[in-house]
């Protein structure tokens, strides 16, 4: 398989060790540790929100220094607080996820008015959205709205590899279901989460404990104990 994210030798401060990792084209990846291990800041890393103090990490090859705009959409965030943007209404925090296509003239006629409206009420229908809500102010959403706008934010990105920070967390057994299975479509993805329960669901399962990634391996082949390691305090 393609390699389409490697981490070598990185560190970030005290708050990740070292870490060589490779996500390839097509693999679905789930990231387990206990909080504080260091998940969210390997997940800023591999979106380049956060830049290592030691080490490289390259995209397809190439240094994420050297990155144009139309590249670095190749990876897309679900993030654990969503970020949408309060003062715009859905379609619009929907089609900020197409802003890497466009130019700053898209964007401008994006903040006075509704724009592709079928490609977003397409994603809008594989988040199970209501067509009604399309021009709603995200300040009237209830919580499992919210986050499903969030993520058909990100089916509108198209990325590659999708990266998300504990998207299941407070989030009803039927909402968690569609979005684990809607993250799971993507060409590659990397998932931080709070759920031994799922690893089933994964072809790879990533373990950092204080800082380290100490657990690469395939679910099958991790034992109950080992789990119980990972998340227990030192």
């Amino acid at each position: 398989m393609t390699a389409l994210l490697e981490l070598h030798q990185v560190s970030l401060d005290q708050r990740l060790q070292s870490t060589s990792l490779t996500i390839r084209a097509d693999e679905r990846v789930v990231l387990l540790g206990a909080s504080g291990a260091g998940k969210t800041t390997l997940i800023q890393l591999c979106n380049g929100s956060l830049k290592p103090s030691k080490g490289s990490i390259q995209w397809r090859g190439q240094p994420f220094a050297s990155l144009t705009r139309h590249q670095r959409r190749s990876i897309g965030t679900l993030w654990q607080d969503l970020r949408l943007v309060e003062e715009l209404s859905v379609v619009q925090n929907i089609n900020s996820g197409a802003l890497g296509r466009h130019g700053l003239l898209w964007a401008l006629r994006n903040l006075l008015g509704v724009l592709d409206k079928d490609a977003c009420l397409t994603v809008m229908d594989q988040v199970h959205l209501e067509p009604s809500l399309l021009n709603r102010a995200v300040t009237q959403l209830s919580g499992g709205q919210r986050q499903r706008v969030a993520l058909a934010r990100l089916l509108r990105q198209r990325p590659e590899l999708g990266l998300a920070d504990e998207p299941l967390s407070a989030l009803d057994p039927v909402i968690a279901r569609d979005v684990l299975d809607t993250l799971l479509s993507f060409p590659g993805c990397l998932i931080s989460l709070h759920r031994p329960d799922l690893i089933h669901r994964f072809e790879r399962v990533l373990g950092l404990r204080n800082g380290a990634l100490v657990l690469d391996a395939a679910p099958e082949t991790i034992s109950n104990s080992q789990l119980e390691w990972l998340y227990r305090r030192s």
